[in-house]
């Protein structure tokens, strides 16, 4: 059932006088009918879909916009847009999309951008972020912006803001359209995020991978009735779910009854401290939930999750079926977190020379990692911020780790511990 949005959800911000216009076509309640730009952008604000009139239009992108998502940051298209950077309303259209990104993205970040583009652009760009107000909560904005280039007979748009877990969708509707449908499609949000889902491309990006597998599983499913299988399955998940929601974790496909998860750029943290701190976090609340079913079920069995990690740079995207979408990614990182989680033994987290090489010297420093060694009188002991080859651990001749050939020789080290994050 198609709910109606309330006034009270909808705020409008640096009104100005739209042209008087009557008509137009009403908006129809699908993403493929909304005939003026639209674009859907992450909280890093990239742009991850646009029909084909938000990139001719107003991204200025000639051809299709890059496979590789850190160069599609709306800022730096705009100031590379002809469109936007000769608009009668340039400025009102940078100030609506900053004071959104103002709650999102630092100064900081926003400086880090790829801005290099004449006429003072950046600069001004930088001024606006300066005196503009963040936007307010509201479940939609909106604003009025001339698009008529300067000196040219005026083209006003409402311009739209609307705000999903998966991004904020703006569209840029003629001033004198009816804006009923647009907002009745709006508020139909499990549609317009299906939609969404559908019609993104899969893109290159920078991400992490953590995946997890519960050690000894089958003797457990062979121990446990079947409802009590489920409901100890039910409970890892469910006590995993708000550590994926702190660190801006992503769902992935995995067989069987552990997980995947892809952790990706974010505007003010690191995504790869996300994924390692989630790990430790994981590794700490499986410790919990072992003592409850020890507890429960008189038990010897401990539960521990292995888990492995790795970073780079992959293609995201999804299968779909008419009735199921899920996320994926193609690609040698998630191939090697998944070998690192099989590679890993009692609870273990393993992760790669390359991923932890990715932090900030202070960042490093709050995670303390290391590889287990035999003395020579056989006692395990721990050599404390190294790495070792795979093939100098294990003895990949033996057919129990052949395996772990394709990561024979690829640097790696176990996480011991992470200091809490500063407040």
């Amino acid at each position: 059932m198609t709910s109606k949005l309330d006034a009270s959800d909808v705020e409008f911000i640096h009104p100005k006088k739209p042209a008087s216009k009557e008509g137009g076509e009403r908006v129809r309640l699908t993403l493929d009918q909304i005939d003026y730009p639209s674009y859907l952008v992450n909280s890093r604000f990239e742009v991850v879909w646009a029909n084909d009139q938000a990139q001719a239009q107003i991204l200025g992108a000639d051809d299709e916009l890059s496979s590789d998502i850190t160069e599609r940051n709306l800022f730096t298209l705009f100031l590379r847009s002809a469109m936007v950077t000769q608009a009668e309303g340039r400025d009102d259209i940078l100030r609506f999309h900053l004071s959104i990104a103002k709650n999102r993205v630092s100064k900081a970040a926003l400086l880090g951008l790829d801005l290099a583009a004449g006429e003072g652009n950046a600069e001004n760009l930088v001024r606006l972020y300066d005196a503009v107000e963040p936007a307010g909560r509201k479940q939609i904005l909106h604003t009025e912006v001339n698009l008529a280039k300067r000196g040219s007979p005026d083209q006003w748009h409402t311009l739209y803001a609307s705000f999903f877990r998966e991004g904020i969708f703006f569209a840029y509707a003629p001033a004198g359209d009816s804006s009923e449908t647009l907002l009745q499609l709006l508020a139909r949000r499990d549609i317009v995020i299906r939609d969404f889902v559908k019609k993104r491309r899969p893109y290159l990006t920078p991400l992490a991978v953590v995946v997890a597998d519960l050690q000894d599983s089958m003797k457990i499913c062979a121990e446990l009735p079947a409802e009590e299988y489920f409901e100890l399955i039910n409970d890892v998940w469910g006590a995993m779910e708000p550590l994926l929601r702190k660190y801006y974790a992503t769902h992935g496909k995995h067989v069987g009854d552990g997980m995947v998860y892809y952790f990706f750029p974010q505007p003010d943290c690191s995504y790869v401290m996300n994924a390692i701190r989630c790990a430790q976090e994981m590794k700490d609340t499986m410790r919990e939930i072992s003592r409850t079913w020890r507890n429960r079920k008189n038990w010897t069995n401990e539960l521990r999750f292995n888990i492995g990690l790795d970073e780079g740079q992959e293609w995201f995207g999804t299968y779909q079926t008419p009735t199921h979408i899920e996320f994926t990614v193609l690609g040698d990182t998630i191939n090697t977190a998944g070998r690192l989680s099989d590679f890993a033994r009692s609870g273990a987290v393993w992760v790669t020379k390359s991923m932890l090489g990715k932090l900030s010297s202070q960042e490093r420093a709050g995670v303390h990692f290391g590889v287990r060694r035999t003395g020579e009188d056989g006692a395990e002991i721990i050599v404390p911020t190294t790495y070792s080859r795979i093939t100098n651990l294990v003895d990949l001749e033996n057919p129990r780790y052949e395996k772990f050939h394709d990561i024979g020789v690829l640097p790696v080290t176990e996480i011991l511990d992470v200091e809490p994050r500063k407040s």
